[in-house]
């Protein structure tokens, strides 16, 4: 069933700055957000982290100043808020170092946050003074706590995720990119067959990607043309399979 998106249409992915294009999202319309924004951590995508090859790493990243990045998660949250359907959900990915303008954003937004996850994976950038970083935070937040979706795929669902990183050996890659499996999970999870995931910074295109392969519908935004062209020839690749 094909959703009324305003000028956007759904399987479709669209070059532009999220927060310019997520106000022309009719309001309700979202059944899932699944998003990992700038973490706005000065992040150098062309160093050797995560044993990465430096010419197959896409140029194109684009980071929120620090100075920003507050004024730029409320504003994005609340965007993502008002275009979530009511019984809506979404998963934000965070470091640790920007979380408090996550929660922040959440709590302005008016959402209800359910689970505080944490993914944990299987290296981190090599330290010399402190403690190496080899987790991310995920918010599972909601519109209405006592009406979303919740697929209890498993038993005995634990807040602790243990799932590797894709290395992608000698293929070009984005400096950043979610595995498929957690990706797969979240949807399975919290979404259905048919519904209309979103991520408005969708880099690499692994949540589209993986949406098409689950029966999801999809829309999403990314603002480097690098990624977005990257993301659509992932999404045709896969089409082909």
């Amino acid at each position: 069933m094909k959703r009324r998106l305003g000028a956007f249409r759904q399987n479709t992915l669209y070059l532009g700055d999220a927060l310019a294009l997520m106000p022309e999202i009719p309001d309700g319309s979202i059944d899932l957000i699944v998003t990992d924004p700038p973490f706005a951590i000065n992040f150098k995508a062309h160093r050797l982290n995560y044993n990465r090859t430096d010419g197959n790493v896409l140029e194109g990243y684009r980071e929120v100043p620090e100075a920003e990045y507050g004024e730029f998660t409320t504003r994005w949250i609340t965007e993502a808020a008002r275009t979530l359907a009511p019984t809506g959900s979404m998963y934000i990915f965070s470091g640790w170092n920007r979380l408090r303008d996550i929660l922040e954003g959440i709590d302005n937004a008016g959402l209800t946050t359910i689970n505080h996850l944490i993914w944990k994976y299987q290296f981190g950038v090599y330290t010399k003074k402190k403690y190496v970083t080899s987790h991310y935070h995920i918010l599972f937040v909601v519109k209405d706590p006592k009406h979303y979706t919740f697929n209890k795929i498993d038993h005995y669902p634990e807040d602790v995720w243990v799932i590797q990183r894709e290395y992608w050996n000698g293929k070009k890659k984005t400096p950043t990119k979610l595995p498929s499996e957690i990706v797969r999970k979240i949807l399975l999870y919290s979404s259905n067959p048919g519904d209309l995931v979103l991520d408005p910074f969708f880099g690499s295109g692994t949540v589209p990607v993986i949406s098409q392969k689950e029966g999801r519908h999809f829309l999403g935004f990314e603002i480097a043309p690098e990624y977005f062209s990257f993301a659509i020839d992932s999404l045709q690749s896969d089409l082909r399979r």
